[in-house]
């Protein structure tokens, strides 16, 4: 029978309630993510070399017994949310076969593996910092301001970028956490090579210390390849035989060059910026009489497609550009706008790099 509370029935209130405070728990995720960064649990069961026991996993931790149960919990959650993986084994020491359940990697907790050359705990580190974290208490504030940024609002910084080059920890913590997250191209490239293939020539723009640069050039060794970044990204690094480090501003001017990767960069930007970037970046592809590609990896955004945890993603992301840089994610229908007013005529999209797609772009 409904209830007078709008039509509603009482176990539909019931539900929403669950729902609602589901939503408002779900800060702990990340914070017991980084929780198991700290104990340094993912390298503790990656050194195990085979699931491990809750004795032994507490032991490995030296946590006094007490806290036994604490770990005990911690996992308890974190296997639930798939993180960690619990299996049995055959406790064969007391020639009983007696089976225990024991915790293994999962491929997101393989993720976080230090030493690795996919580890991304420098990300969480970034995305945890409780600087950055607090920022949100103020979406109310600055979604009624002027401000285009929300640290404008908060801190009275301009902006992301102005915040990092003022607090030199922050940048730091930047740099390693792009660098980790560059990792995946090495993953992709099995599968993209074509996308590079036949080309002299590179600029990354945007490509920071150049742990991209790095990937590619060791998958292609004849590429003459150049990462622009702003002066003071770029000053002191080295490069190689076929990498060069050059400073400037992708909003200017950009060297050229048989292709120009934009890496996770035209997320960051308006409309108009992104339009001004787009056509840098065809004038840079358009010498020696001959057309050159952009690439571009971003977020394409599809909700008519993409599984429904894909899709909260990527509209987080969207989210944290609209208030970090006034940027934006786009969908397919908006990439084509910005093609177009830039003066390109034809792209390609492959969803190559899991929330992230592939594009080439061409006059």
């Amino acid at each position: 029978m409904a209830s007078k509370n709008n039509g509603y029935k009482a176990n539909e209130l019931f539900q929403a309630q669950a729902h609602l405070y589901k939503l408002m728990y779900s800060f702990l995720n990340p914070l017991s993510i980084k929780w198991a960064i700290d104990l340094n649990i993912p390298n503790i069961i990656h050194n195990h070399a085979q699931p491990i026991t809750l004795p032994e996993l507490v032991s490995a931790l030296q946590v006094p017994q007490p806290k036994a149960t604490c770990v005990k919990r911690l996992m308890r959650l974190l296997a639930h949310n798939d993180f960690f993986a619990i299996t049995k084994i055959v406790d064969d020491k007391n020639n009983n076969d007696e089976e225990k359940e024991a915790y293994a990697l999962a491929p997101a907790s393989e993720l976080l593996v230090k030493g690795t050359d996919h580890c991304l705990s420098s990300m969480i580190e970034l995305l945890s910092n409780p600087t950055l974290v607090d920022l949100y208490r103020h979406l109310g504030n600055w979604t009624c301001g002027e401000e285009l940024t929300i640290f404008e609002t908060a801190i009275g910084s301009k902006g992301y970028w102005d915040f990092m080059h003022q607090n030199p920890t922050h940048l730091k913590a930047f740099n390693e956490a792009m660098e980790s997250d560059s990792h995946v191209v090495r993953l992709a490239l099995r599968d993209c090579k074509f996308v590079f293939e036949g080309l002299d020539s590179l600029v990354d723009v945007g490509g920071g210390t150049g742990n991209t640069a790095k990937i590619i050039c060791e998958a292609f060794p004849e590429l003459k390849y150049t990462v622009l970044d702003l002066p003071q990204v770029v000053e002191g690094i080295t490069g190689s035989n076929n990498l060069t480090f050059v400073g400037g501003n992708m909003l200017e001017s950009i060297p050229q060059a048989d292709a120009i990767l934009l890496k996770w960069i035209l997320h960051d930007w308006t409309d108009n910026d992104c339009i001004k970037i787009l056509k840098n970046c065809k004038e840079a592809t358009s010498g020696k009489n001959k057309q050159g590609k952009v690439i571009i990896i971003d977020t394409v955004i599809n909700e008519k497609q993409d599984e429904h945890e894909m899709t909260e993603l990527k509209l987080f992301f969207d989210i944290a550009m609209m208030t970090f840089h006034d940027g934006k994610e786009r969908d397919e229908k908006e990439w084509k706008a910005l093609f177009m007013e830039a003066g390109f005529k034809h792209y390609k999209i492959f969803p190559s790099f899991g929330y992230r797609s592939l594009i080439e772009l061409y006059p």
